[in-house]
């Protein structure tokens, strides 16, 4: 069971970031994806498990890429084995320069920044298969600080809702206490003491991890912010951060 404080966490964090995320459907093609349940120790020795956040090494069967930003430059390494589908269709774009000149059009300081959206406002973007797709729960990977995770507009977690828009999280306060042993690997525990968002958990497809330029994720969410259309949050950037482009630095073995 979560504690109270847990969900209580849970409910805010994950309004925040449903506010803005994928763009509208197209039926065109199918992107056949469904949401993996979430695995606990009911099921599974939870301290067994392969944790590919927790190593900077690169191993064969994960990608690389190169996020040229206006402000610098982030390496981020792609989980394939985990999460197929988001990695398939975030290297895909990137391939293809969608991601060029994109804006990080949400950022909100010790949260997260988000981008992926060619509209530059939240509210466009689409997955390479034209339609939204559903999210990958893996108990692999998690939203510790400089998770690479996608964005999107909510609803239940086994719904097709993910689209082009991703965030990185952002946030270096210690984030272990009250999470528990039968519910996290003991090395992730550890890991939150680091930072990152574990309300966010069980909800969103984390896909990827940055393993070089965190100071430039925390420059980017140093930008000053202003509120949005609605009045709900402060954070739409006063200045324009884009992408410039996305390199592939390595792709991972079949």
């Amino acid at each position: 069971m979560k504690t109270k404080k847990f969900i209580a966490a849970t409910a805010l964090v994950t309004s925040l970031l449903l506010f803005a995320a994928c763009g509208p459907k197209n039926e065109k093609k199918s992107a056949d994806s469904s949401a993996t349940e979430t695995k606990t120790s009911e099921s599974v020795d939870l301290n067994a498990l392969d944790l590919p956040q927790l190593s900077e090494t690169v191993g064969e069967d994960e990608d690389l890429v190169e996020m040229v930003t206006t402000e610098g430059t982030i390496e981020i390494k792609l989980f394939p084995k985990y999460a197929p589908k988001a990695v398939e269709n975030f290297m895909t774009h990137a391939k293809d320069g969608y991601y060029d000149n994109v804006t990080f059009h949400r950022i909100v300081k010790d949260f997260m920044i988000q981008s992926g959206d060619p509209k530059g406002d939240g509210t466009g973007g689409e997955s390479i298969w034209n339609e939204e797709f559903a999210p990958e729960i893996s108990p692999n990977l998690y939203h510790l600080n400089g998770a690479l995770a996608m964005a999107r507009t909510g609803g239940p977690v086994t719904d097709k809702t993910q689209g082009s828009q991703f965030y990185i999280v952002q946030n270096e306060e210690n984030k272990s206490d009250g999470l528990l042993k039968d519910e996290y690997p003991e090395k992730i525990i550890e890991a939150y003491k680091n930072g990152g968002t574990p309300a966010l958990d069980f909800n969103y497809s984390v896909f990827g991890q940055v393993i070089k330029g965190m100071d430039i994720v925390n420059k980017i969410s140093d930008t000053e912010t202003k509120m949005n259309e609605s009045g709900s949050e402060k954070s739409v950037p006063v200045k324009d951060i884009k992408i410039e482009k996305i390199n592939i630095l390595q792709e991972a073995k079949k």
